[in-house]
């Protein structure tokens, strides 16, 4: 029986992953495309997303009240955790038997109502942790970390799904989270291979 982390991989290397040529949101060029939500937008992408970025927050023991990123990469992974956690607390089968609440980063304060940019979450001084799906120039990510900073959050951590390796947007992620540790969950050369696996079988 696979682990849920296998299960994923294989979910993102199938419905995920194109070779081709494709021009990124960066601006750069590659021979490949990853498109993260069309698998944590999957029910049971949902499903193994939330559990493979439950079990890492719990096995780093960072103790999050609240996971959050910049939208929309993030919205599928912040609301699959904090679903999860609910569920876990429900059954008793959490490790840390607590919830993780949700909070979503806009790219720039809304004009209107409050005119906040957090949304969801809003305990100052919270430890939280910072998830995107894809950090290629680890700009979305180095957003979210600035602005949950910049409210009163504390970064206990920081995870992305998929690192485009080859982009190197690793070292500016780190910069910016300073001490707390970025983790990647699969780099990108991981779902190639598997989907170059998939296709010879």
């Amino acid at each position: 029986m696979s682990t849920p982390r296998e299960q994923l991989l294989n979910m993102l290397a199938r419905q995920s992953f194109r070779l081709g040529e494709f021009k990124l949101s960066s601006g750069g060029k590659s021979d490949y495309y990853i498109d993260c939500r069309t698998t944590t937008l999957d029910a049971e992408g949902a499903r193994l997303t939330g559990r493979v970025f439950l079990d890492l927050i719990q096995s780093k023991n960072w103790k999050p009240r609240a996971i959050g990123g910049l939208t929309m990469g993030a919205d599928p992974i912040v609301v699959a955790v904090a679903q999860l956690t609910a569920l876990s607390v429900e059954e008793r089968e959490s490790a840390s038997g607590s919830l993780i609440h949700g909070f979503l980063v806009r790219k720039q304060e809304k004009a209107h109502g409050t005119g906040q940019r957090i949304e969801g979450f809003h305990e100052k001084g919270a430890r939280v942790v910072i998830v995107d799906d894809v950090c290629t120039t680890g700009s979305s990510t180095i957003q979210a970390i600035e602005a949950a900073r910049e409210f009163g959050f504390q970064i206990a951590g920081a995870a992305c799904l998929v690192e485009r390796e080859e982009s190197g947007g690793r070292h500016a992620v780190e910069k910016a989270a300073g001490e707390a540790e970025f983790i990647c969950i699969f780099k990108s050369s991981d779902v190639r291979t598997a989907h170059l696996g998939q296709k010879s079988s």
